[in-house]
């Protein structure tokens, strides 16, 4: 386990301080996305059943005042549903500018290198390109797996949403 972790930490050294902010934004990213699965799965099936007890249990269902409640309750299913998924995309964003600006820092180190030796000094500079370009894969890597579940969860999400608005349909 301590060789596991020790390996991790050798990786996100290798890409300075750029490469720790984006296992932070990473940790943030699939701590919401696990959270929303977790809510789509066993939460709000639950509200869903006891939004359509509720609207069963009304006598007027067909009134305007029963549709503005439907809708209020339908509207408040959707933001319950849709909770968190602007800051995941957010996230998904940041993470591939995040990897751009560990290529920046990283080739600025080359040139400083470059500039304090007067020669290309092919171990410092290699230092300074792997610092380059691992954050910037590290991004990419993160942002691509957030897309696949983003993708999931926008679709379960209007899905279950569909199902609720279907359930408390008018008589």
């Amino acid at each position: 386990m301590t060789e596991g972790l020790s390996l991790l930490r050798g990786f996100l050294d290798s890409g300075g301080w750029v490469l720790w902010s984006i296992f932070a934004a990473t940790i943030l990213l699939w701590t919401l996305m696990l959270e929303r699965l977790w809510f789509l799965a066993r939460v709000f099936p639950r509200r869903a059943q006891q939004l359509q007890q509720r609207w069963l249990a009304r006598q007027d269902r067909r009134s305007q005042a029963a549709r503005q409640i439907r809708t209020a309750w339908l509207s408040g299913a959707q933001l319950s549903l849709n909770r968190s998924l602007p800051m995941v995309r957010v996230l998904i964003a940041l993470c591939p500018l995040l990897g751009l600006l560990g290529t920046v820092t990283g080739m600025i180190q080359v040139f400083d290198v470059m500039a304090i030796s007067g020669q290309g000094n092919p171990r410092a500079m290699a230092a300074g390109v792997s610092r380059a370009t691992v954050p910037t894969m590290a991004g990419m890597v993160i942002a691509i797996s957030g897309l696949f579940c983003l993708a999931r969860l926008d679709q379960q999400s209007r899905r279950a949403f569909q199902r609720l608005t279907d359930q408390l349909r008018h008589d």
